[in-house]
């Protein structure tokens, strides 16, 4: 537990290679890489006062000095310099690719990178892909340096039946930069804490149920998790085909806007993606206006069972709502018990037969779940933190995907879940339901695993509709966000009420990177 991977001597290999006065004059001027967003470093890249190589220089030299702390970056890109470079030239001869180019992206290590090991968290894959996901293609394709690989939890915290958010095999722990003892939540914990606390500019996460926004939540960033389909899939490692998306983390709303706009994309290796509209924004942040709140009806779903704390930060958030404009009516949303029953059920039988289809597609390393169980028992390594395996054996034993008691569950559990949101929606002539993402951060314990009931995002994730999520508050130190969800393709209303939100009620402030707390 906490145990620094070996490679990541690649850290210091890549920062033997940040040139030092040569780029002085192209390194950037002070200004304040926490609250900078993408159009500002674009505009400081144009007038000359700061080039893609110095930005990237200074993102590897945080991580240096920073990520000690927080344990989010799992392997950094030795050729991340090159990249940079290789923007800056495209700006010399003016050809840039757009609003990504040069900027510095870290990605889950869930997700394909051919020039990078994709180890999912897990001893057992430490080994190279056979290709890019269709995701990291799509980043290339817009210039953006691929920073390097964010730790997660292990398999997307499918493995154990206790699991700890945010402890790998191959990374350790990663820690809430906020309050070092406490947890950031959901799978994405490292693409979370490493945007949170300024080691990349945009993190990219994935989520099955809650992995995207509730450790955006827990580290004061903006999450978006996408209606299902707008974002490819192939190339990162399941749990379900039926509710697993990819999607951004920033620490402001535009830079997720800009991002989702190079991943979005029909790929014919996901067949999900050939099912949204043609009618779904290219730029979602030039959707992004001021005022949007104004005449729109919000559904509050208050969910007090997350704590006082919480609670008053929800109370604080609709005051906010209301004084710029929404009309705010409380709300239940309906099923959520039976939601409750049939998701894990079918989350088993998906992961079974997803991974050992896309272990298939891997050059090396074990060719299926049972493979994986076994290397597991013998490596002392892998049992140091949440030690069992029983998520990984139950999904061995499930009922195939062919079996009707599972089909007839997994259709129950889409039809309740899209239920639950479109006729909650329509029964009060909403635009959106905002609820709590989390509530404030627990601390980690192995011996005890999460402390993560946490329902306001299982209908948007089960149902495969967007749920973006933006600072609303602090209980003490600790963070607490509030979502939105909407209607499916309904991503580009949901980000644009959530910049309204963060625009009116700005409630992010850097880390302080406490020991502890009391509270």
């Amino acid at each position: 537990m906490g145990r620094r991977p070996v490679f990541l001597a690649i850290l210091a290999a890549a920062l033997v290679l940040v040139p030092a006065a040569p780029v002085a004059s192209a390194a950037p001027s002070r200004f304040d890489l926490d609250s900078a967003d993408i159009p500002a470093l674009q505009a400081r890249m144009a007038s000359g006062r700061l080039s893609a190589v110095g930005l990237t220089s200074t993102y590897l030299d945080r991580i240096h000095r920073i990520d000690g702390k927080v344990n989010a970056v799992l392997a950094l890109n030795p050729s991340a310099l090159g990249q940079a470079a290789a923007s800056d030239a495209r700006r010399r001869a003016h050809r840039l690719r757009g609003p990504l180019d040069g900027i510095p992206v870290l990605v889950k290590d869930n997700v394909d990178t051919r020039d990078l090991w994709t180890t999912a968290g897990s001893r057992a894959l430490r080994s190279h892909p056979a290709a890019d996901a269709t995701l990291i293609t799509r980043l290339r394709a817009a210039g953006a340096v691929i920073l390097g690989k964010a730790n997660l939890s292990e398999w997307a915290n499918f493995r154990a039946a206790k699991p700890t958010s945010g402890w790998s095999g191959v990374g350790g722990q990663t820690n809430n930069p906020y309050v070092l003892d406490r947890n950031p939540c959901g799978s994405s914990a490292g693409s979370a804490a490493g945007v949170a606390a300024s080691l990349a500019q945009v993190a990219i996460g994935s989520e099955t149920d809650g992995s995207i926004v509730c450790p955006a939540g827990m580290t004061a960033t903006v999450g978006h998790k996408p209606s299902l389909g707008l974002v490819s899939r192939t190339g990162v490692v399941p749990i379900s085909a039926e509710q697993d998306t990819a999607g951004p983390i920033a620490r402001n709303v535009v830079d997720v806007a800009l991002t989702l706009s190079v991943l979005q994309g029909r790929d014919p290796s996901d067949p999900a993606t050939l099912t949204y509209p043609r009618t779904q924004p290219k730029d979602y942040a030039k959707l992004l206006r001021p005022g949007v709140l104004r005449g729109a009806r919000i559904g509050l779903w208050r969910l007090p069972v997350l704590g006082p704390a919480t609670d008053a930060i929800m109370t604080s958030a609709r005051n906010s709502l209301v004084k710029a404009g929404a009309t705010v009516v409380d709300v239940t949303l309906p099923y959520q018990d039976r939601l409750g029953e049939l998701e894990f059920p079918a989350l088993l039988t998906e992961f079974h037969r997803d991974i050992d289809a896309y272990l298939a597609t891997r050059p090396s390393g074990p060719r299926n779940l049972a493979e994986l169980i076994a290397y597991n028992r013998a490596d002392p390594l892998e049992q140091t933190c949440f030690a069992g395996q029983e998520l990984f054996e139950q999904a061995l034993a499930a009922p195939p995907p062919s079996d009707p008691g599972y089909l007839a569950g997994r259709a129950e559990l889409t039809d309740l879940s899209r239920r639950s949101l479109d006729e909650t929606l329509a029964a009060h002539g909403l635009d959106a339901i905002a609820s709590p993402t989390n509530p404030p951060a627990w601390k980690t314990d192995c011996a005890v695993g999460d402390n993560d009931v946490i329902p306001s995002s299982t209908p948007a994730a089960v149902a495969g509709y967007p749920d973006v999520t933006v600072p609303a508050g602090f209980a003490g130190p600790l963070p607490v966000g509030i979502s939105f969800m909407g209607a499916r393709w309904s991503d580009s209303r949901m980000l644009a009420l959530a910049a309204d939100f963060e625009r009116v009620a700005p409630a992010r402030v850097p880390p302080r990177y406490l020991p502890t707390s009391p509270s």
